[in-house]
């Protein structure tokens, strides 16, 4: 599958994006009008119309783009006309914002997508030529790489292993000529990565430690995603309900391998680095136990009071092998806690930031790529609640209080000698249907941080 814009330029179809209850429907002609009027076309978010000739052939289209404030409520809202549209190719007719035409080209884009792995699915027949202004390479770049993290989340874990996670990296390192070594099973002792063999031991597909490095020049930034395939809770054992999206638990590092897809593909002149601990969480008699005390790479101990918090310990060896070469800016990317689904729900990405300027970056990042996210706090009065006693760090404090803040919190005690860290606390899953997010696997962030990364590293 390919999510990319028509080339074809001649007989297209002019379609025409019309406000609810603006004036562009009567700019229209008589004929058109009158077809729209007799068909209830008020130009609400959605709407679609295919307006005949006198030939009966399609004389142009006409999709609602409703208000203002009913795209604030659903982004990408426009482009679910594209599934109603007749079969053909389309070009714009009408000018709008530049906002508005990007918002709907890369909708246009990403309402293509289908997970067709295991079952054949209907796929929309409208096509659309790139309107103007828009950057067409650019936003097909952007649509690829989501295309990518759909598809690994989408994946159940039998086919999406650390084994296939691996092979799905080193697929596009050699795509884009990157470089790509793995730390495997009883290696990771060996090398110290003591948190990510813990976590990993019990499974019978080994952890591992995958490292990806691209570019030769610029400023550098190192992703970190979370890569657990598949996660039982451990001896700590999930019940069935919560464990049945668990295939989505590897969405930190699909969604930093498809940021990390579209960087390579823009050619953005940085030095980019990803590390990925591959591990299952799984239950046999050699797994991790609640009361263990692990030692992690940085040398900090930490007390094991559930073995379902385990995204947090292997994002901390691979966090503490990021900072050791003080990059410019490491960003770690994880489904970590239900508690930021409780903050913030399913839509939004909550993020922590180290620095104001990339906050404030990430949020106008946000807003051009309609990729939503919201800020959370580093705070500091909670340091108290990760520090057990008995061992340096708590993987999981009692009390239920601030789940998502506190798990931020562990993780920046692993990045002490780079300049900037940011993490996002993502759901990775879209629960229902909406235009251009069907239900399933889904990015979060990473078109925020595309945006966000020239003035983030001065690109």
């Amino acid at each position: 599958m390919t999510l990319t814009f028509s080339t074809q330029t001649d007989f297209a179809t002019p379609l025409y994006l019309i406000e609810n209850e603006s004036d562009a429907l009567a700019a229209l002609p008589q004929a058109a009008q009158d077809w729209a009027a007799a068909n209830g076309f008020t130009g609400g978010l959605g709407q679609s119309l295919a307006v005949p000739s006198t030939s009966g052939k399609i004389d142009m289209a006409l999709v609602g783009l409703g208000t203002a404030a009913a795209r604030k409520r659903k982004r990408f809202g426009a482009v679910a006309a594209r599934g109603k549209l007749p079969e053909g190719v389309y070009q714009l007719a009408s000018t709008h914002e530049d906002a508005i035409t990007q918002e709907f080209a890369l909708g246009w884009l990403l309402e293509g997508y289908r997970f067709d792995r295991y079952a054949k699915q209907s796929t929309p027949k409208a096509q659309l030529i790139a309107p103007n202004g828009v950057d067409a390479a650019r936003l097909e770049a952007i649509a690829a790489g989501e295309l990518t993290t759909r598809d690994l989340i989408n994946t159940p874990a039998e086919d999406m292993g650390p084994d296939e996670l691996e092979l799905a990296v080193r697929k596009l390192a050699e795509a884009h000529g990157a470089e790509i070594s793995t730390i495997l099973g009883k290696a990771l002792l060996d090398q110290n990565f003591p948190m990510v063999h813990a976590v990993g031991r019990a499974a019978t597909r080994a952890p591992r430690l995958i490292d990806m490095r691209w570019g030769d020049e610029g400023p550098t930034l190192t992703l970190v995603g979370k890569g657990v395939c598949f996660d039982t809770g451990g001896l700590n054992l999930k019940p069935g309900a919560s464990m049945g999206l668990m295939k989505k638990d590897m969405g930190g590092a699909a969604t930093v391998l498809g940021l990390a897809q579209m960087i390579m593909a823009l050619g953005l002149k940085l030095r980019l680095r990803v590390l990925i601990p591959a591990v299952e969480n799984a239950v046999a008699g050699n797994a991790f136990r609640p009361g263990d005390i692990l030692t992690s790479r940085k040398g900090l101990t930490v007390e094991i009071n559930n073995t379902d918090a385990e995204g947090r310990l292997v994002l901390a060896d691979a966090l503490a092998l990021a900072d050791a070469e003080k990059p410019d800016l490491i960003v770690s990317m994880a489904t970590l806690t239900g508690a930021a689904r409780v903050a913030v729900g399913p839509d939004l990405s909550p993020f922590y930031a180290t620095k104001t300027a990339d906050a404030d970056a990430l949020r106008k990042g946000a807003q051009s790529s309609a990729d939503p996210v919201w800020e959370m706090p580093f705070w500091d009065p909670y340091e108290a609640m990760i520090e057990p006693g008995i061992a340096d760090l708590d993987n999981a404090p009692k009390g239920g209080f601030a789940g998502s803040i506190t798990a931020a919190l562990f993780l920046k005690r692993f990045v002490t000698d780079s300049p900037r860290y940011m993490h996002f606390d993502i759901y990775g899953w879209n629960p229902t249907a909406a235009p251009g997010r069907p239900k399933g696997g889904v990015g979060m962030g990473a078109r925020a941080l595309l945006d966000a990364l020239p003035e983030m590293l001065e690109l």
